[in-house]
């Protein structure tokens, strides 16, 4: 359970911060990819801890996309709760 809240904390976070600067507002907008270019830009969520995010994958086994991925579709239930959009 430790390693799994671990994994997920930092990168929940990290994708909500992503999605707001769309233009959309929306988790379907967000991919993998997009969330990895943003983890590359330093000033963008600079108190989000990139290493965590990366270890956190490593410590579940999982491929960092595949966890990225399981990220976005989990928090798509609950948009409307954290102030974000799907659809």
């Amino acid at each position: 359970m430790e390693h799994t809240l671990f994994a997920v904390d930092e990168l929940s976070g990290f994708i909500r911060a992503v999605t707001l600067v769309r233009p959309s507002k929306s988790l379907d907008d967000v991919t993998p990819a997009s969330v990895k270019r943003k983890m590359r830009d330093k000033n963008f969520a600079k108190d989000v801890n990139r290493d965590d995010i990366r270890r956190g994958a490593e410590e579940l086994g999982v491929d960092l996309d595949e966890h990225i991925s399981f990220i976005i579709e989990s928090m798509k239930p609950v948009a409307a709760q954290i102030d974000l959009n799907t659809g």
